[in-house]
């Protein structure tokens, strides 16, 4: 199998995709959670139809599913690969303009419409390894969107040489395109009957090379803290303010337990919104843990904290609501090495040193597999994602598209 001569669509895919606002919202409860995700939906389902994959279609939820059949007389299982649509509610996707920056120097970027945005050599390890390749950024203002939609465009090209390559033998290969990924949902309404995929692979990593077996487990906690009001002129020794309780119960958080001090497989709790008043105020946390009882207790410690603070206040109360979002998908990858194993194969193929990893996040291969998909995550890329200093690199994408081809033609050779 040979890609020298072939003509790559996936950067062309990707600048495409990127300028499609498809930001979810996490105080939305519709799904999708914005509409405009549908946006981006519609032009895959097209762009899958030209390709000749018929039974492309979009669901009332904004999910995308498609057919790649199979061409050999094996029975093979059915494969399924996946990215999300959605980008972070971190930051501005609205108006995004990639900038390609064309045989990096290995200099620092400077985005060109916000010259205090620079993509800083020495604050970015990996570039290190992309001089001489073509740079994909915004222009300083959004986020890039690479966050997933490097993964699309790695699939839909991937889709797109399978379609024109009937030489290479492969099973029934099905596609997925989720919405809300970002905000926890993007697996919430999957057709597992419809989707009739025996294994899947994410297409959502980080660097070149990298596969993930492992991720958090993820829980989400809700703390409602009631305050005591009262007339500011007449509040001495009555009030009870819920803000200030509430910002000493996330002053409590030990210092060495939050994102910004723990690194690889070290744990943390994490606020990520705080509203409300004197009265009544909320505040919502993310917790995660490479085990679940780790997981567990973190929760307890952030329980005991809440309670140790409104010991002092007797006029207030407090409600401790736990929400759980993912497990550790490794529980169930560890059944089926070969799934792995496959993968790491095809990476290898592509030139490209293999590395098995874990992440500090989730994807919606978390969420599948345990619905019964078990479904490592496959590098797609992406850098510095949630953020306007994200960037990705043209070949690092061709490789992905690569690496999918492959493992499709070992999942046939093997069955």
């Amino acid at each position: 199998m040979d890609f020298k001569d072939y003509k790559f669509t996936v950067s062309e895919r990707f600048i495409r995709y990127a300028k499609i606002d498809t930001q979810s919202d996490p105080e939305s409860p519709s799904c999708p959670s914005t509409e405009k995700q549908k946006d981006l939906g519609k032009v895959l389902v097209e762009e899958l139809k030209e390709m000749g994959i018929k039974d492309a279609g979009l669901d009332e939820h904004g999910y995308v599913y498609a057919t790649i059949e199979s061409n050999t007389t094996k029975n093979v299982p059915v494969i399924c690969f996946c990215s999300h649509m959605d980008t972070s509610p971190d930051c501005s996707g609205t108006n995004v303009k990639p900038v390609i920056h064309s045989n990096y120097d290995g200099k620092d970027i400077i985005l060109p419409n916000d010259n205090t945005q620079v993509i800083k050599f020495s604050e970015h390890p990996a570039l290190a390894d992309q001089k001489g390749n073509d740079i994909i950024t915004a222009d300083g203002t959004t986020l890039l969107g690479a966050d997933n939609k490097a993964g699309l465009a790695e699939i839909m090209d991937a889709a797109h040489y399978l379609m024109s390559h009937k030489e290479v033998k492969h099973g029934k290969i099905r596609l997925l395109f989720t919405p809300d990924e970002e905000i926890g949902r993007g697996a919430d309404k999957v057709n597992i009957k419809k989707l009739g995929a025996d294994f899947g692979y994410t297409m959502d990593g980080e660097t070149l090379g990298h596969i993930e077996n492992e991720t958090f487990s993820a829980d989400a906690v809700s703390i409602i803290i009631k305050g005591f009001p009262t007339h500011p002129g007449f509040a001495k020794d009555k009030m009870q303010h819920a803000i200030k309780l509430a910002a000493e119960i996330i002053n409590k958080i030990p210092k060495n337990k939050t994102p910004e001090t723990t690194e690889k497989k070290q744990p943390f709790i994490h606020p990520t919104g705080i509203h409300g008043g004197l009265e009544q105020v909320e505040i919502k946390f993310i917790i995660r843990a490479f085990d679940n009882e780790t997981l567990l207790l973190l929760e307890e410690e952030l329980r005991n904290i809440t309670v140790g603070v409104l010991t002092n206040y007797n006029k207030c109360s407090y409600e401790f609501k736990v929400t759980e979002q993912y497990r550790n998908m490794k529980d169930v990858l560890d059944k089926c090495p070969h799934v792995v194993d496959y993968a790491v194969e095809a990476i290898n193929r592509t030139g490209v040193k293999a590395v098995l990893s874990s992440i500090r996040g989730g994807t919606d291969g978390s969420r599948l597999s345990f619905m019964g998909l078990p479904c490592p995550n496959i590098f797609a890329g992406e850098h510095a994602f949630h953020s306007k200093q994200e960037w990705v690199s043209v070949q690092d994408m061709q490789k992905a598209t690569e690496t999918i081809v492959h493992l499709v033609k070992i999942w046939e050779e093997n069955s």
